[in-house]
């Protein structure tokens, strides 16, 4: 993925709520590949921009002969594409006024989620949606060494906050990572995502806008769009986030949260270099705006190279971390965490006994015991997902010899591009063959190209392999229809 100039434009003048022709072309991307005709690809691509609201209830579209010159198609191409977003219920067409976005101001909450699609392999499907690495060796060990303290264990309920001994434990890892930290900072929770979804809640009203990547994790832009928030992407280069891309959103759009994963980023794969990092931290503190740093596969480095929280690089700069056991120990045990201002922290408990009361205790005591042996456990994960990485991309030479990708230098899966065609369409004519992949569009903060798929290499060996061996008959039978 590349930046682009255009993608700094402002799509929409709200002062007027008209919608800039040229800026519209450029958001929308390469709406033109496909399945379908031309007005019904472009009438997805704007569909998918009112979806993830940057394109709101009442915005005017651009005329259709000044939308048909900025998008290089014909008049009657846009008068089609207008006519099947006005049967749909999507825009209202009005005499004298022009084609308008339908709906109330606000974005509506509890939209479906685009996440819901990594949990629904197929009965008898190869599943190549998730990135659930098994339980390393030493993790196995360790669970069947571990002998809690029953005078814990047996308490009658817990802190929602976590076990203070726990708290103590992960804030002395951050403080050692270079980012000072007290337990008080620390709140345990129920994986990662509970993590993300309390300060979503907590922190964005119906009609904010959070910046993120222009594709990233799910979990992110769902739990927003759920709150009624609007989700604004942010272009990506070889090395992650643009920064100055971002610097004009936040000034542009005032955001009250921005979500980042800039460490083997999903589904990229990108890490972000130490300048891009230290220049994140000093725009979360220049406006005040807290970035929430998901590191939930930052240590699993390929090249031993784990960078340090964000807020390592500015202490006064307002970045939440978020982070789990669940990649580089044990998905199934289900504990993460936050590391945030204690402030924020106390406020997020009582949200948190308010959704669950507390995390197991049980649980809690496993993770102090896989917590000891963190930096063990994270580079045998590494070490294996390596190797595993080096059999994909055999794979793929075999397979799928026209796709490209940057090689990750961590993190569970690869981020491929096809060199024709839809992802989407792609995916499923893979169904039919036995393997369940996820595209483009389940990433998408914004409207994105919809001409990457993500391969996880987290499956065993053979099950990879016999994986992409029908992802590559799905692309053959796919590619001859193009």
């Amino acid at each position: 993925m590349s930046t682009t100039n255009s993608a700094n434009q402002r799509l929409v003048d709200h002062r007027a709520a008209t919608v800039d022709s040229t800026a519209l072309a450029a958001r929308l991307g390469r709406w033109a590949h496909g399945d379908g005709t031309l007005s019904a690809r472009l009438a997805a691509g704007i569909r998918s921009l009112i979806d993830t609201g940057e394109l709101r209830p009442g915005d005017r579209l651009p005329a259709e002969r000044a939308l048909a010159a900025a998008a290089a198609v014909s008049r009657g191409t846009v008068v089609a594409a207008y006519g099947e977003l006005a049967e749909r219920g999507a825009v209202e067409r009005r005499q004298g006024s022009g084609t308008r976005i339908a709906g109330s101001q606000l974005s509506a909450p509890g939209r479906g989620g685009r996440g819901e699609v990594l949990f629904s392999a197929l009965p008898n499907s190869i599943d190549l949606l998730r990135t659930v690495p098994r339980i390393p060796d030493l993790g196995v060990q360790v669970i069947r060494a571990h002998h809690p303290d029953l005078a814990t264990a047996l308490l009658p309920e817990t802190d929602p906050a976590g076990l203070p001994a726990l708290r103590a434990l992960i804030a002395d890892l951050y403080t050692s990572e270079g980012a000072a930290t007290s337990p008080e900072q620390i709140l345990v929770t129920h994986g990662a995502q509970q993590a993300i979804s309390l300060l979503i809640d907590a922190l964005v009203s119906p009609g904010d806008v959070v910046l993120a990547e222009e594709v990233t994790w799910p979990g992110v832009t769902d739990s927003v769009r759920q709150r009624g928030g609007i989700v604004h992407g942010i272009p990506m280069g070889d090395d992650g986030l643009d920064p100055v891309a971002l610097e004009v959103a936040m000034a542009r759009m005032r955001p009250v949260l921005v979500a980042l994963n800039p460490h083997h980023q999903n589904p990229t794969g990108t890490r972000l270099p130490p300048a891009a990092r230290r220049r994140v931290a000093d725009l979360a503190a220049q406006y005040g705006v807290v970035v929430v740093e998901d590191r939930v596969v930052a240590g699993i480095a390929f090249d031993g190279v784990i960078p340090p929280p964000l807020v390592a690089e500015r202490a006064d700069a307002p970045v939440v971390v978020v982070e789990s056991l669940s990649k580089w120990a044990w998905a199934g045990l289900r504990i993460g965490w936050l590391r945030a201002d204690p402030v924020l922290v106390r406020r997020l408990r009582g949200a948190r006994q308010l959704a669950d009361q507390s995390t197991s205790i049980p649980g809690q005591l496993l993770a102090m015991d896989l917590l000891a042996h963190a930096g063990e456990l994270r580079r045998e994960v590494a070490r294996e997902h390596y190797a595993r990485l080096g059999l994909l991309r055999e794979l793929m030479a075999r397979h799928l010899p026209e796709w490209s990708f940057v090689e990750p230098r961590g993190g569970l899966s690869l981020w491929a591009r096809l060199p024709i065609g839809s992802a989407d369409a792609l995916a499923r004519v893979a169904a039919v063959h036995g393997v369940s992949v996820a595209g483009s569009g389940e990433f998408a903060a914004s409207t994105s190209p919809d001409d990457h798929i993500r391969i996880p290499f987290t499956a065993p060996d053979d099950v990879l392999t016999e994986g992409v061996r029908r992802l590559g008959a799905a692309w053959a039978q796919y590619r001859a229809t193009l």
